[in-house]
């Protein structure tokens, strides 16, 4: 239990460093979002409302430690400011959306990338003397290594294209009202088929490969050895002594891919224009929409260090080490 305090008072500090950079960044940067989004509409827009556009977007001539404070109370509120790119949007609402089919589409995949790497690592690690253990971390290496953009828009122009079995763009049909009916989630599922896929078979090599080497050094430790003289079942010895332990080194780096999720897969995205945080971190760049980025970053930074905390907790769990020295 002091261990997971003990990080989680990590955490909180790292999160409290996050948000006050989230809050110095755009106010040592030349400019700010109001002149953005006056110059945006071109002299649209009277002198006099640019002072109430400061107001609106915290850029006020109150002291720095005022605005920070105002800052803090605005964001426990749940109130991240209104975005330029969206505007009279609020952040808050745009991220949101965003985030929900960043998860449906980078979540899946990734969960579905790590179990079937990880499943198939152990598999060549234990049978690694077959063709089985021999040949398939190579090909699926293989295929890993084009470039991500590329699988994805040779599987657009393959599928979309050319044989017209899977949508072309977008996360839903044109005419398909959102909502939790069978129509929309049947439309979601096969317009995510696509570029899951593509970023499935783009990453599974890595686990595949990270845990087939785990695997390789935990079965040569003599705890193994001693669990075969025993007479243990093979399936015991590989899943509960063997894989338990040799999954703690990538449970690490699911833990840093499941906080990035929230960053979504930036290039997938904009291929297939699935609207997804990655695609809404381009729009905000593309407009200069800075309370947007602040709201994005800060979501994958909270994401990343809560995703990493989880982690410790799967730490705990399935190292019983950790209890006991915690």
């Amino acid at each position: 239990m002091r261990f997971v305090l003990r990080r989680l008072g990590f955490y909180v500090l790292a999160a409290w460093v996050a948000v006050t950079l989230n809050f110095l960044l755009p106010r040592i940067m030349p400019g700010d979002p109001a002149s953005a989004m006056f110059a945006r509409f071109q002299g649209q827009l009277q002198p006099e409302a640019v002072a109430a556009l400061r107001e609106t977007f915290g850029f006020t001539d109150a002291s720095l430690a005022e605005q920070y404070w105002t800052y803090l109370v605005h964001m426990f509120h749940g109130d991240l400011g209104i975005s330029i790119a969206y505007f009279p949007s609020p952040v808050v609402e745009v991220i949101g959306t965003g985030l929900f089919w960043t998860l449906v589409l980078a979540g899946s995949s990734l969960v579905v990338s790590f179990a079937l790497g990880t499943l198939l690592g152990v598999l060549a690690a234990w049978h690694r003397t077959s063709a089985f253990g021999r040949l398939l971390p190579p090909l699926l290496l293989f295929v890993g290594a084009f470039p991500y953009f590329w699988l994805a828009m040779l599987a657009l122009w393959l599928f979309g294209f050319t044989l017209g079995a899977f949508p072309l763009r977008h996360a839903y049909g044109e005419f398909v009202e959102p909502g939790w009916t069978l129509e929309f989630l049947a439309s979601a599922i096969r317009h995510a088929i696509l570029p899951a896929t593509t970023i499935v078979l783009a990453t599974m090599g890595n686990w595949l490969l990270r845990m087939r080497n785990n695997m390789t050094a935990v079965l040569g430790e003599d705890y193994i050895a001693f669990a075969c003289a025993k007479g243990l079942p093979a399936g015991r010895i590989l899943f509960h002594y063997a894989a338990r332990n040799a999954m703690l080194p990538s449970m690490t780096g699911f833990g840093m891919a499941l906080g990035l999720v929230v960053s979504g897969s930036l290039l997938t995205e904009i291929i297939f224009a699935y609207p997804g945080q990655g695609y809404l971190l381009i729009q905000a760049v593309r407009s200069q929409d800075f309370p947007l980025m602040q709201g994005v970053f800060l979501t994958i930074t909270l994401a990343v260090l809560v995703a990493n905390w989880l982690v410790d907790l799967a730490y705990v769990w399935l190292d019983p080490r950790m209890r006991s020295s915690g």
